[in-house]
């Protein structure tokens, strides 16, 4: 095994020095690997936990320049072998051509040219043609420069991000490629500009941190999630920004409290909500939540303080919440998010109440009709279990139908809210709610 004294010359392997021109840093990884390296000793020096180690290893690719930069200091790489010529001390930005002779940018485009023409021979005639060159590695290319200094512009881009990400995102949640993109926007933040600029831009990133929290939060990684919230948090409170604070703390006790800690979302929850207060109650915002103000923030702290509630054994504190919460505020069928009916029906569900909650499971699905297939998939799960409760005979249809509904998705949140459906089921006589019982548990343990 390699020790600090002697890795002094790996990267002149010629395998290392093709991983490294590549940024390929998985390849770099096995390399280790092979000499004798742990995955834990690899995260020591780059910074990394073992686990997003492993996730490299398996595949995953690092685009982030400061992470680049990060890796090649802790292995003692210089820069240059991975084309980070020129990076400006703590601001992440690699400038191609800063420093170099511009004769290797012609040789980089040269090689470009070589190499797709290489593989257009392989298009042509299936195999490589020796006149057209050899199949060499793609070289990547050079990160483009940031903006020298941040204008209302660059907000704009920001927001429109994160509006079209949004939009984009049902029913097949991509949270990887709104991770890129936040961390692109991230690193907007260390460029100069306006006081008033700055602050907008602090908001708008803010706000793209919390759509690609809530996405990882439905494909079932919640660290991830409470990342990207922690980050939007700190954001939002060197903007001042009473909305964007609250939401931000709602929504991390919302998954904290699905994670299985009740007690501390309670108390992000609570911290959420005391905020909201500080909302102008003429304020009103189209991100995230939906074009709302003071009331409906509020109303959603209170709805997810009922829940966590009722997940530690107060359903009767559960139930003046929820009752609170929809005095406040219910939501219309424009707004994207929020639905004051599925976490009433819940409760009453919870309570035996089945009347109530059929009543309420049936306003939610009418709800979601047409505007989000999860959103409605959440809520016939919820009124299939209440008819299969009561022993209906439209219970174990309505099973099916929702079964069926949630495996066509990919929220792993989505799959996971079968389970109280699969109990239900497992709870009725006959041989064919005890197969709709194992389709549901199946489902929910899958991968979405």
């Amino acid at each position: 095994m390699l020790s600090d004294g002697d890795t002094s010359a790996w990267y002149e392997w010629p395998a290392a020095r093709a991983a490294l021109e590549a940024r390929d840093v998985g390849a770099v990884y096995r390399l280790l690997r092979r000499v004798g390296f742990s995955q834990r000793e690899i995260g020591q020096r780059t910074g990394q936990s073992q686990s997003e180690v492993s996730e490299i290893l398996r595949g995953r690719q690092v685009r982030d320049i400061t992470v680049l930069e990060r890796i090649c200091d802790g292995l003692g790489v210089p820069r240059e072998r991975m084309r980070l010529w020129g990076s400006a001390e703590g601001t992440g930005e690699a400038y191609a051509g800063n420093g170099t002779d511009p004769s290797e940018e012609v040789d980089v485009e040269e090689m470009l040219r070589r190499v797709l023409l290489a593989y257009g021979g392989v298009a042509l005639v299936g195999r490589p043609v020796p006149k057209l060159g050899g199949l060499a590695a793609l070289p990547a290319p050079a990160p483009v420069p940031l903006p020298s200094r941040i204008e209302g512009r660059h907000v704009a881009q920001v927001r429109n991000l994160t509006r079209r990400l949004g939009q984009v995102s049902e029913p097949a949640a991509e949270p990887e490629v709104l991770s890129g993109a936040a961390a692109w926007a991230t690193r907007l933040l260390d460029v100069p500009g306006d006081e008033l600029v700055q602050r907008a831009l602090q908001v708008a990133v803010a706000e793209l941190h919390l759509e690609t929290g809530w996405e990882w939060f439905e494909a079932g990684h919640y660290r991830h999630a409470m990342h990207h919230y922690t980050a939007a948090l700190k954001l939002a409170n060197q903007a001042k920004d009473a909305y964007l604070q609250a939401t931000a703390l709602i929504y991390a006790g919302l998954a904290t409290r699905e994670r299985g800690h009740p007690n501390t979302a309670l108390k992000m929850i609570q911290i959420g909500e005391v905020k909201s207060w500080s909302i102008p109650r003429d304020e009103q915002r189209a991100v995230i939540i939906g074009a709302i103000g003071r009331a409906a923030v509020e109303a959603d702290a209170r709805e997810e303080t009922a829940m966590a509630l009722a997940d530690m054994g107060d359903l009767g504190g559960a139930e003046r919440e929820m009752a609170r919460a929809r005095e406040l505020w219910l939501p219309t069928r424009a707004d994207r998010y929020s639905d004051g009916d599925r976490p009433a029906a819940l409760l009453a569900l919870r309570r035996g109440r089945l009347d109530l909650a059929e009543g309420l499971a049936a306003a939610s699905v009418r709800r979601w009709e047409g505007i989000s297939q999860v959103g409605h998939a959440a809520s016939t799960i919820v009124l299939a279990t209440v008819h299969v409760r009561a022993g209906e005979r439209s219970g174990l249809p309505a099973a099916h139908s929702a079964i069926t509904a949630v495996s066509r998705l990919s929220s792993r949140r989505l799959h996971r809210r079968l389970e109280p459906l699969a109990d239900a089921l497992a709870a009725q006589g006959g041989r064919d709610a005890q197969d709709l019982a194992r389709r549901a548990r199946q489902t929910a343990a899958a991968p979405a």
